[in-house]
């Protein structure tokens, strides 16, 4: 018998087919393993970051507790997760944890060269001995959690965290509290001094007396340190590894603003504070804070109650009323004219438009030129005429336009002749931009010694919405934590 073998290819690429689809396989499978395995890694410690993270804010609830009196002693347990937790409440560690807070008066001879060096930590060492100049400070201290180089911590009564290669985030807040008129930092300081390390459970202990000390008001470490504030700027300092997230949460806040100082790991956050409103005796001084210029008229009292000196009628030569804020300045003259009447001007110059460039006023209206003047800068019907010098006058105006560093609305056209605005529109116009930047200074000035008002006799009313996050009160408490981690 003849055998015949037949030859043919049809099941080899069949074979070769799938041999091709299980080596893609496998390289895929493996190419896969290479280069998620680090992703998945991160996400492990993400994870074990994140059950820290939770640990560290339970610490901090309970914490509260204790430093403000209503637990002597709290326990939190939390897992290592072969990280290392160290209390660092020694010296060393508040060098590197700490809160400055210092208190301005913007009137002050040193302020200028304070203004210059400001945002920067230490900036305040040739100033303390200067009057109108407070400052008082509280170490912070912290428990912190690390591994492979994250960070978690509890400092300054928030939890914070911060990745190797990144900036720090706040996890829970801090313990700074603002009601709209008072401004509460109950500080909490971290003392003890030990480390735990491994793959196991700990315990963190955090034990107070319940006694904090008063740090401000406090008039017995200074005659100054009162409520109300009469300072004009509060500056609060922090230095901490975490002050970037710090100044982000500031900065989120209604009643600060912040700036970093990058060298020396610190946030600055800078306060306003509200003069004394209502009605006093007059001075040749006194402060307006910072407008709310969401409001169309934040000023609803603004006017002066001047008494001639003796017997005779006011008679004012050149009463001026004058404030300067930067680049800007608003003034505003009395000056008798002929023997029965009193003529108001309003100016406002912005050099930064152009040198000497202003926008003046010329009352149409007049007040009566008597013993006793009531001056209401808020009255609405007494009408002003546009009237720019012939030199350095803006013709048309430059003020009155859409939001700018030189302008707010309206915006309108105002040529030289223009009587469509009271002295209340002036007054609201001008001290919404002039105080843009803050408190403001008014001084009351006359020509030679020729003083035609009796200050104890006169006074003044202010009344006026402040900028949002203005503070009038401040309290500041320093609670001492003992911290043991086992």
């Amino acid at each position: 018998m003849n055998l015949k073998f037949l030859k043919s290819s049809d099941a080899v690429s069949s074979v070769v087919g799938m041999v091709l689809i299980l080596g893609i396989t496998m390289i895929s499978i493996s190419a896969m393993m290479v280069y998620s395995y680090p992703t998945i890694y991160e996400l492990e410690d993400d994870a074990k970051a994140q059950r820290v993270e939770q640990g560290l804010t339970v610490l901090d609830s309970r914490t509260s507790k204790v430093a403000l009196g209503e637990s002597p002693g709290q326990t939190t347990d939390i897992s290592l997760m072969g990280g290392t937790i160290n209390v660092n409440g020694e010296t060393e560690d508040y060098n590197k944890s700490k809160m400055v807070v210092v208190s301005t008066d913007i009137d002050a001879s040193w302020y200028d060269d304070f203004k210059k060096v400001r945002h920067q930590w230490g900036c305040w060492e040739n100033y303390t001995d200067n009057d109108g100049f407070i400052k008082f400070n509280c170490s912070l201290g912290s428990i912190e959690y690390i591994k492979d180089g994250r960070k978690v911590a509890y400092e300054g009564g928030g939890v914070w965290s911060k990745y190797p290669e990144g900036n720090a985030i706040m996890i829970s807040p801090p313990e700074f509290h603002y009601n709209g008129e008072t401004l509460t930092l109950p500080l909490m300081k971290v003392n003890g001094d030990s480390s735990v390390s491994g793959k196991g459970k700990v315990s963190i202990s955090m034990n107070s007396d319940n006694i904090p000390e008063v740090l401000y008001p406090n008039t017995t470490a200074d005659k100054n340190r009162t409520n109300p504030l009469k300072s004009d700027k509060i500056f609060v300092y922090i230095k901490s590894k975490y002050y970037r997230a710090w100044a982000d949460y500031a900065s989120s806040q209604t009643y600060s603003s912040s700036l970093v100082d990058t060298e020396n790991n610190t946030a600055i956050i800078e306060l306003e504070t509200i003069p004394p409103q209502g009605t006093s005796t007059l001075t040749d001084s006194f402060k307006v804070g910072a407008l709310n210029t969401s409001k169309d008229e934040p000023m609803y009292d603004f006017s002066f109650d001047l008494v001639a000196e003796g017997s005779q009628k006011l008679n004012p030569s050149d009463f001026k009323i004058k404030a300067s804020s930067g680049n800007k300045t608003l003034t505003y003259r009395l000056k008798k004219s002929g023997g029965t009447e009193v003529q108001i001007w309003v100016e406002y110059e912005d050099i930064t438009v152009k040198p000497d460039y202003k926008e003046h006023w010329t009352g149409v209206d007049t007040f009566p030129n008597e013993k006793e003047v009531i001056v209401n800068f808020l009255n609405d019907s007494f009408v002003m005429e546009y009237t720019p010098p012939s030199s350095d006058g803006s013709n048309p105006d430059f003020s009155w336009n859409k939001s700018s560093d030189i302008s707010i609305p309206p915006d309108v056209v105002i040529n030289d002749g223009n009587t469509s605005f009271t002295l209340n529109d002036l007054s609201q116009h001008y001290l919404k931009l002039i105080t843009r930047n803050g408190t403001i200074t008014f001084d009351i000035t006359w020509p030679g010694n020729s003083n035609p008002v009796d200050f104890d006799e006169s006074s003044i009313v202010l009344g006026y919405d402040s900028m949002p996050g203005s503070i009038t009160y401040l309290h500041v408490t320093k609670n001492e934590l003992m911290a043991d981690v086992y």
